[in-house]
């Protein structure tokens, strides 16, 4: 797969549209099986709530896998993304109810590089919380 977002016809400045990831108790579950974190505070309220938790919380690697998702969407190629970190700044709180929480994630070209490469700039809330703080993608373009 190309990437089917074109170089020459993005600018700096650039945005992209927001996109909402509904987070669930049972996400959390498949992600803990998926990546081996079983740490109680991903899945047992009572355990979060004991540790000083609000409730139970999504796994900071699973915030960052939906900014990582929100690029690859954007840009057609999960390959494309030669560069991606982010620095956690808050918890994404989970209830146990029929809606859980979002993550709303939005984007904005930063930088354009050399060889038809982008730096994209992330934005992930969750509520009116910053979630991800520092959330850059180095994206290859077509």
């Amino acid at each position: 797969m190309t990437a089917t977002v074109k170089y020459d016809e993005i600018e700096v400045g650039y945005e992209i549209p927001a996109i909402g990831y509904d987070v669930r108790r049972l996400n959390l579950v498949m992600y803990a099986g998926a990546s081996g974190d079983f740490n109680q505070i991903h899945w047992n309220e009572r355990f979060a709530k004991a540790v000083g938790l609000p409730d139970v919380i999504a796994h900071g690697m699973y915030t960052m896998a939906q900014g990582g998702r929100f690029v690859t969407d954007w840009v057609g190629d999960p390959g494309a993304v030669v560069d991606f970190g982010v620095r956690f700044s808050s918890m994404v709180v989970v209830p146990d109810d029929d809606e859980g929480a979002t993550i709303t994630i939005s984007g904005v070209v930063e930088q354009k590089l050399p060889d038809k490469r982008v730096v994209v700039a992330l934005t992930a809330r969750a509520g009116d919380t910053r979630v991800l703080s520092k959330a850059r993608a180095v994206v290859q373009l077509a």
